[in-house]
């Protein structure tokens, strides 16, 4: 039964691996039901992206608007923002009673910005603050800290910096930290939690930061406690990790259907 109504703000990715296409993939696969706004067209493939089309800040509202005043939300999770004023157009829809998880989206996995420079303090001191959950990888969380993260002490004490900035909860990914065993830290006003998993051998790992993030976003919507969102949105991409099929010549994508059982049609 579909059960948690999820409102994804995004950027398109036109290679289907990352960014909406992920999420709403992602949402499906976990029982949920997946909604959108746009924030901008991008060209791209698994070798990365060629082209970036913003949308129009008014019309983010109205996508927001509409969905909201219509179907409603059980959770809000935000992508590519790719300037102030998209990230205060988001925030002028935002539901006050609706969790907001909030993927701080800078620079794509080949090197290309999605975030405008300017747009960081805009981010840190509108979007952070608003958010039940900031979910940074290791690159982003040196931006919004603003120390060098050497290793997991140092990982730490960048979640409480960006704890600090008003959000309710950070989870600091270690994806980008080298070594056999992947780490992860949840830190939160009442401790951190610590996940931990052998790192698998693969390039084809293109979109697993909106995919996580867009997991837990499901999970928040489907009542469960965010520990239980977080430690279930692990599994999963990890599964679609390993189950990834081998598309394309750079970073491929992971295979979102892995749940989806196409014998159960009548």
């Amino acid at each position: 039964m579909m059960q948690g109504k999820v409102l994804i703000c995004a950027g398109s990715d036109s290679g289907g691996g990352a960014g909406i296409q992920a999420d709403i993939k992602t949402v499906t696969a976990l029982g949920g039901y997946a909604m959108t706004a746009i924030t901008a067209l991008t060209a791209q493939n698994t070798l990365g992206v060629q082209g970036v089309m913003p949308v129009p800040a008014d019309f983010i509202r109205q996508q927001m608007r509409l969905v909201l005043d219509d179907i409603g939300a059980d959770a809000i999770k935000t992508g590519m923002l790719q300037d102030s004023p998209t990230i205060e157009a988001v925030l002028a829809e935002l539901p006050r009673d609706v969790p907001l998880i909030a993927d701080p989206v800078m620079v794509a996995k080949g090197g290309h910005p999605l975030l405008h420079p300017e747009a960081i303090e805009t981010l840190k001191a509108r979007l952070i603050p608003a958010a039940a959950l900031v979910t940074p990888n290791l690159p982003e969380a040196e931006l919004l800290a603003g120390h060098a993260i050497a290793g997991e002490a140092d990982m730490e004490r960048a979640g409480r910096s960006i704890l600090a900035l008003g959000t309710g909860a950070v989870l600091m990914k270690g994806g980008h930290m080298e070594g056999a065993v992947l780490v992860d830290l949840l830190v939160t006003a009442a401790g951190t939690a610590r996940f931990e998993a052998p790192r698998i051998d693969t390039r084809h790992t293109h979109g697993t930061g909106c995919t996580l993030a867009s997991a837990i976003a499901t999970g928040l919507a489907q009542g469960m406690p965010l520990h239980d969102a977080v430690a279930r949105a692990r599994r999963y991409v990890r599964a679609a990790i390993q189950a990834a099929p081998g598309y394309g010549h750079g970073h491929g994508p992971l295979d979102h259907s892995i749940t989806v059982d196409p014998s159960r049609i009548p």
